[in-house]
């Protein structure tokens, strides 16, 4: 027995540095396979799949034209006739921040610009003075979690941002918003959260999230894309799709089947209104913006 186990020690002794040279061989050759194939190299670097299209101001401004005055009830009707159906109607968990009842101005329709944040994977610094940690938040919001999409903002953007779902953190908030507003944004949705909440509201300008969300960027996330295809709510967002977002929640329509979209919902609303004027005119109710 004692000589069976040395016999079968000394096999497995000999086996291991061949098989060992045996795959240092083949990555050898794998490297070698790769570093004279430049489609390999560049699948190594990283690649995206999906390619941005890029739409003029003018060429959005005809579509925004088509949808003007939709709700997501009418768009998700035209969706369906485009057999889009079960397509494009974001988690319903996203949602209004603050509602308009009267002149519904929380509703919004607006052309996608997509940013990407993921959360950060390196450690905390440690205890800083207010100069350093000032200093650190600063470089954090320059270079780290930035936003160079605000130069890419034009009359009609709708901002899709693509967050690390589940942190406490506020990537939106007051400030940011307007400035967003200022260039042209006309609203705002996330997946994730948004802060200084009470001021949005009062800003009015149009915000969708799933959650509120109450401390800093820095050491939380960081901007991984901006104007590539991403995943808010549940659903695919290219650059260019239009957003239709109200009280029933947000729907993506994909652009390529905008105009188709939108001819069904309009002659969809166009039934819709006259028959609930005349209700509310029965009821006696205030002529609101949805049946003007």
């Amino acid at each position: 027995m004692k000589t069976k186990k040395v016999k079968t020690t000394i096999v497995i002794s000999l086996l291991v540095p061949v098989a060992l040279l045996g795959f240092s061989l083949l990555a050898g050759a794998a490297d070698t396979e790769e570093a004279g194939n430049p489609e390999l190299e560049e699948l190594r670097a990283g690649k995206n799949f999906i390619p941005t299209k890029i739409y003029s101001a003018e060429e959005d401004q005809k579509i925004l034209k088509l949808f003007e005055g939709l709700r997501v009830a009418d768009v998700v009707d035209g969706m369906d006739k485009a057999s889009l159906r079960d397509i494009g109607a974001m988690d319903p968990g996203i949602h209004p921040a603050w509602k308009d009842a009267v002149n519904y101005k929380h509703r919004f329709i607006g052309i996608a610009l997509t940013v990407r944040y993921v959360p950060v994977n390196w450690p905390l610094p440690q205890k800083m003075n207010t100069g350093e940690f000032d200093k650190y938040q600063s470089k954090h919001y320059e270079e780290t979690a930035h936003e160079k999409f605000v130069d890419i903002i034009r009359p009609g953007t709708a901002l899709v941002i693509d967050d690390s779902i589940g942190y406490d953190v506020g990537p939106i908030g007051s400030f940011n918003i307007m400035a967003w507003k200022s260039r042209g944004c006309v609203g705002v949705v996330t997946d994730a959260t948004a802060r200084d909440l009470d001021e949005v509201e009062a800003e009015k300008v149009p915000l969708y999230i799933k959650h509120p969300g109450r401390r800093i960027r820095p050491g939380r996330n960081q901007t991984e894309s901006i104007n590539m295809p991403i995943v808010c709510g549940g659903v695919l967002v290219m650059p260019g799709d239009v957003i239709v977002a109200d009280g029933d929640g947000v729907l993506v329509v994909p652009r390529k089947y905008a105009k188709e979209v939108a001819d069904y919902a309009r002659a969809t609303i166009e039934m819709d209104k006259p028959r609930r004027l005349e209700l509310y005119k029965k009821l006696g109710l205030p002529l609101d913006d949805s049946v003007k």
